[in-house]
């Protein structure tokens, strides 16, 4: 299929064009999660500032915003029926440039991460690897929601888990942060689901598996609160096992509100998605630091 017309040719994307190919506003949720690994270690970050500084922006502006530019990439027809005003679909970001600024956002991130340490390199090859398979073909994760969705929550929250806590400590984190940072990490996969409803029509065009377009808007909207929240409750089952029960209250608490305001959700999932977002979202990843903080005091 060619490319979508752009309405202005331009030889090359302005640097405007470029930092919105790769979405500042999704980079908050890596770098939420490699903060929330370092805290949850309670070590002491005195003379180590600097890998938080570069583990924060190997997490947001760099991979992610990496895999922001490889998937608009390889979505841009999808694109030009859903949001044909982004970068590329739109001919701001013209040609095959939107593919050079992918590679070359690839080699700038998996050069800076080794100044990490070899953990904080293999966990950024890792992460580029997902990046990867879940936009390109012929693998091309995201063509089912079921394995796209899990690559990206994996992305977002527990691989940045996982790097906070090995760049500051040098060792691979203990049982007790890994099963939150994976249980997080399986909440987020609800999230992404939820994200999914805004693109529902493009994606059934495209041949693109959603949740919503595999099970429907509807059962999809109940599967995604579900898979969010269950998780949730084995952390506060966690925490209040560990003997930190105000930190599972509180984390409790902020479920409640969560279930309450997915209760609206589910009424119109398309059109509240956004509102869903500063609401029940805010609430998830606050209960995740939250959590960070309790693992730090056990």
């Amino acid at each position: 299929m060619a490319d979508h017309a752009p309405s202005m040719a331009v030889s090359s994307p302005s640097p405007a064009a470029v930092l919105q190919l790769l979405k500042p506003v999704t980079w908050f949720p890596p770098m939420w999660a490699l903060a929330c690994g370092v805290v949850s270690t309670g070590a002491s970050l005195e003379g180590r500032w600097h890998l938080l500084i570069v583990g924060v922006a190997l997490a947001g502006p760099l991979i992610c915003g990496c895999s922001q530019a490889v998937n608009d990439w390889f979505d841009r027809h999808v694109d030009a029926i859903n949001e044909p005003d982004r970068p590329i679909p739109s001919g701001r970001v013209p040609g095959r440039w939107g593919l050079g600024i992918a590679i070359f956002w690839t080699a700038l991130s998996l050069a800076v991460a080794t100044l990490l340490g070899i953990w904080g390199f293999v966990a950024a090859c890792f992460g580029m690897v997902l990046a990867w398979l879940y936009s390109a073909p012929p693998v091309r994760l995201k063509r089912n929601g079921w394995f796209g969705n899990s690559a990206v929550a994996i992305c977002y929250e527990g691989l940045p888990w996982f790097t906070g806590v090995v760049v500051v400590t040098g060792m691979l984190p203990d049982a007790g942060i890994l099963a939150i940072a994976l249980l997080y990490s399986i909440g987020a996969h609800g999230i992404m689901t939820m994200n999914d409803f805004k693109s529902v029509e493009g994606d059934r065009q495209m041949g693109v598996d959603s949740l919503p377009v595999l099970l429907g808007v509807d059962r999809a909207a109940r599967v995604a609160c579900w898979v969010k929240a269950v998780p949730q409750v084995g952390v506060v089952g966690l925490l209040a096992w560990w003997g930190a029960t105000w930190f599972a209250l509180a984390v409790g608490l902020m479920l409640l509100a969560q279930v309450i305001f997915m209760l609206r959700w589910l009424k119109q999932p398309k059109e509240l998605a956004p509102w869903y977002n500063l609401t029940g979202v805010n609430l998830y990843v606050m209960g995740m630091m939250v959590s960070a903080v309790a693992l730090a005091g056990l």
